[in-house]
């Protein structure tokens, strides 16, 4: 392989053929077609969120690349930097990347079990300590962007996470940002997982995950 092949696939977290550094409920998370294949069927319902959580070693400051897909009324997540809830297995908190089957939320930066909405769709921000997020710029309309994610079709995910400062793509397009200055509140490092949401009925795919360290700004 050349040096650049040896690299791309260093930088792969899903082999497509096993849960190798993966960790979750398999009884909701199985691989099919080379994609990680969760779903929630009324015969097998969730109480609460559960994760597939990656248990390898991840750099502060990366860029994840990653596509997925998702049914009409799904509701799921790529959650980082993000902690473990104590007596929930396979439970997380934390900064997430937002992914919905109805595109209503998806792109936005939220942190599940914490603060909430860090950054909607649509909004550069900074989060202050004590204030919340305030706007510092827009990039674009909710419709505008949500004209650029597929529905019912693979999209691709990129998170940049570097020093405090996140940023959400969808496909290209840049779909929220944040800088984050609540001290209290924020976390320079964590874990990385992927969301099953509780819903009646649903199911998310996810492909090609691959990692890149970033320096810290």
């Amino acid at each position: 392989a050349t040096p650049a092949a040896k690299e791309e696939k260093s930088n792969l977290l899903f082999d497509g053929v096993s849960f190798t550094n993966w960790e979750g409920d398999t009884s909701y998370w199985k691989i099919r077609d080379g994609a990680i294949y969760g779903e929630v069927t009324p015969e097998h319902p969730l109480e609460y969120n559960t994760f597939l959580v990656y248990t390898g070693e991840l750099p502060a400051n990366f860029e994840l690349t990653l596509e997925y897909r998702i049914s009409e009324q799904g509701n799921s997540g790529v959650q980082y930097r993000s902690q473990e809830v104590p007596g929930l297995r396979y439970a997380l908190k934390g900064y997430q990347a937002d992914i919905d089957g109805a595109n209503t939320y998806t792109g936005q930066n939220y942190e599940e079990r914490g603060r909430g909405f860090l950054a909607k769709r649509g909004e550069s921000v900074e989060f202050k300590t004590g204030v919340g997020p305030v706007l510092l710029d827009s990039l674009g309309s909710q419709e505008e962007l949500r004209n650029t994610i597929k529905t019912n079709d693979w999209n691709e995910l990129v998170i940049k996470a570097a020093g405090f400062r996140y940023e959400h793509f969808i496909n290209g397009k840049k779909m929220s940002a944040l800088l984050d200055a609540d001290t209290v509140n924020r976390a320079g490092n964590g874990l990385l997982g992927l969301q099953l949401h509780v819903a009646p009925q649903m199911w998310v795919e996810y492909r090609n995950i691959r990692l890149k360290s970033l320096p810290a700004q």
